[in-house]
């Protein structure tokens, strides 16, 4: 049998294969049970800076309707953001407590406030590595795109101030030099760069005329946009990178590592198939290693990528000039 264990943030994992943050990550007793299905390490259920300091703004609102004292708004700040914070090292300490498996703090920052410190108590508590999952939404018409990358390596500065555990960036692919973006990320002190977070999408009601959430959940073929980035990136770059959103199966795992993934998470699949799906990629991925002669991951981690194919610019091609250029059987 094949090998499966890997390095991640310099953790050592049993196999590739991560528990995304999301809410099957927010309870000891859930994470013991991706233990148990088999996951190599879990990234907790992000704590929101955004959410904080919603529940601040809700709380003045509710008591300025009652009283006209303002003595109190930095008593109120305090206590909503240390309820939330112990709330959350209890988190890990107890998940750390009842597995053995690597559990990766995450922080879901928009600026680089003086919360990040927090990040601090995460490592007390037990955390073995950090992931910030940043994304900042570019609607700001006075803000440059350099002025928004100046704010992720703000944040990213703010938080390596305070932990010495490894850091990873959980980053989306809309920046106006992707490729510049990463390679500035990878050199800030982070010790992986995870792509790329899965960032909330409102739709439109025609019935109802209003705003709803849009689907949640990543289709299967999703994963050809990390696959892309991590093939052109991996061999570049001197940080490991995890691949996310869209991973449905053993075979987009496969294609991940292949492009040059050092570990790959999964999320929509354990929503829409359960905690069995974990085995199943397991052992499927063994099966695909004996098959192809592979005794470890490394044996074929990066043969796919910028580095490594004989047609390197078929990564970078964006347009579909022969294959469309050549069908004639469209009606």
């Amino acid at each position: 049998m094949a090998n499966l264990q890997t390095n991640y943030l310099g953790l050592n994992l049993k196999n590739p294969i991560i528990a995304g943050s999301s809410g099957l990550c927010s309870t000891p007793m859930q994470i013991k049970r991706l233990e148990e299905a088999g996951v190599g390490a879990v990234v907790l259920k992000s704590i929101f800076e955004e959410e904080i300091a919603r529940e601040y703004e809700l709380t003045i609102s509710n008591y300025n309707r009652s009283h006209e004292n303002y003595e109190y708004y930095d008593y109120f700040d305090y206590k909503i953001k240390e309820q939330n914070l112990a709330k959350y090292t209890k988190l890990i300490y107890d998940a750390k407590r009842d597995t053995k498996i690597p559990i990766i703090a995450s922080i879901n920052a928009v600026t680089p406030a003086e919360w990040a410190s927090f990040a601090k108590k995460f490592e007390d508590s037990g955390a073995d590595a950090l992931e910030i999952n940043a994304f900042i939404l570019p609607t700001q018409l006075h803000k440059t795109s350099l002025d928004l990358e100046k704010q992720y390596t703000d944040i990213i500065a703010n938080v390596l101030n305070y932990v010495s555990i490894p850091v990873a960036l959980k980053i989306g692919p809309y920046f106006s030099s992707l490729a510049n973006v990463i390679e500035t990320f990878s050199k800030s002190g982070v010790k992986g760069l995870v792509l790329f977070n899965r960032t909330f999408n409102p739709d439109i009601d025609i019935d109802d005329l209003k705003l709803v959430p849009a689907n949640i959940f990543s289709s299967d073929w999703e994963y050809l946009l990390p696959l892309r980035w991590t093939a052109l990136m991996s061999g570049r770059i001197g940080v490991d990178i995890s691949a996310s959103t869209g991973l449905h199966s053993s075979i987009d795992i496969i294609k991940l590592i292949l492009a040059g993934a050092k570990t790959t998470q999964i999320v929509s699949a354990l929503y829409k198939h359960g905690l069995s799906v974990v085995p199943r990629m397991i052992s499927e991925l063994n099966t695909w290693m004996d098959e192809k002669g592979f005794e470890t991951i490394d044996d074929f981690r990066g043969k796919a990528n910028n580095s490594s194919v004989s047609e390197p610019d078929f990564l970078e091609r964006v347009q579909f000039m022969k294959y469309f250029g050549d069908r004639e059987d469209i009606v």
